[in-house]
């Protein structure tokens, strides 16, 4: 229930209780008798029918105790105030049913989304090869449970494969293009040699179906056992780093390579590059609603400052109190959605 139903609950009952008030306070100079509609108007904002038959019922009778005690109770102002209830709850008992059915019906569309989702962004593995991974995905608004942002973790043949990224656009075409890159990666990061080949597999896919207008900022990146990072960065945020001694730093491609889905631009990929990922290492991976989300002043969320919030022992945990600290922080929904995922190497 949101904070304004209660108070849209109480409105019609309210209103009626001033309206009648300020009757016996006029005296029979001033009538307000056909006022007393606004009650079962508003009887619509909120619950059912039989509740808004029930106001239209107390505000009738309330306008015939009060057609009595002004002495009205056969005149035309008595006539017209029962008739513009009347009118009224029935206009409304139409809104309700109206209201109800897109109820349902959103309810419908809700609990698909939710099966969508579950599909689409299935929960990542706690555990993954060397690796304990959590991850964390904040809707900019409370109706849409997904949207264009999209990440996955696969256990490859060297390594964990892991691919973090953002749609661009928004909506059912998002959605359909994040899937398909999804599946695309799912099914390559089992079969290609190298992060590499992933990447081209994915391309092609997503080449197949933009049409050069729409394209996909994503990262892919490959944790070896042997203690090494490869990432691939497709004009997406720089990944960060945080080292078991303590050091932070955003990990940036010398070169800049453009987004997915491209290929009309006709320039070359990017490079793999490498960093050092020992145990106790920690990377965070995320789409740029965390670091473009504002606070009510317009200054960005400081993601580098706010990375001690990922030291806690537990992934899971960290990345909450990183999620709950960059929506203190915009103090308001989000513009964008925010996904993260946390990627901690752990002792074999």
């Amino acid at each position: 229930m949101s904070r304004t139903q209660p108070l849209m609950a109480m409105l019609p009952f309210l209103m009626m209780g001033i309206i009648a008030t300020a009757d016996i306070l006029a005296g029979s100079q001033y009538v307000f008798l056909s006022l007393l509609a606004i009650g079962p108007a508003f009887a619509s904002l909120v619950g059912g029918v039989r509740r808004t038959v029930l106001i239209g019922l107390v505000a009738l009778v309330l306008s015939l105790l009060l057609a009595v005690y002004n002495d009205l109770l056969r005149a035309p102002e008595s006539d017209l105030s029962v008739v513009s209830i009347c009118g009224v709850t029935a206009a409304s008992i139409l809104a309700t049913v109206g209201r109800q059915r897109r109820e349902r019906e959103l309810a419908n569309v809700r609990s698909v989304a939710e099966v969508a989702q579950r599909v689409l962004l299935r929960p990542v593995p706690r555990r993954a090869g060397h690796l304990r991974a959590a991850v964390s995905y904040t809707s900019a608004t409370a109706e849409a449970r997904i949207g264009g942002d999209l990440y996955e973790v696969v256990t490859g043949p060297s390594g964990v494969r892991v691919i973090v990224g953002d749609v661009q656009g928004k909506g059912l075409e998002a959605v359909e293009t994040a899937a398909l890159v999804l599946g695309a990666f799912r099914e390559a990061a089992h079969d290609e040699p190298d992060l590499l080949g992933v990447s081209a597999r994915v391309e092609k896919a997503l080449n197949r179906r933009l049409t050069g207008e729409d394209f996909v900022t994503a990262i892919l990146a490959e944790a070896h056992p042997e203690g090494t990072l490869t990432l691939l960065n497709y004009g997406h945020p720089a990944p960060l780093i945080l080292r078991a001694d303590g050091e932070i730093a955003f990990v940036e491609p010398d070169v800049c390579a453009p987004p997915l889905g491209l290929a009309v631009l006709e320039v070359d990929g990017p490079t793999p590059y490498e960093v050092p990922f020992a145990t106790g290492d920690q990377v965070l991976l995320y789409t740029d609603g965390v670091i473009e989300a504002r606070d009510r002043a317009g200054r960005f969320y400081p993601l580098a400052e706010r990375a001690h919030l990922l030291k806690e022992n537990d992934p899971e945990a960290a990345l909450e109190a990183l999620r709950l600290d960059l929506v203190a922080h915009v103090d308001a929904p989000l513009h964008d959605d925010a996904a993260m995922l946390l990627l901690r190497c752990r002792r074999l």
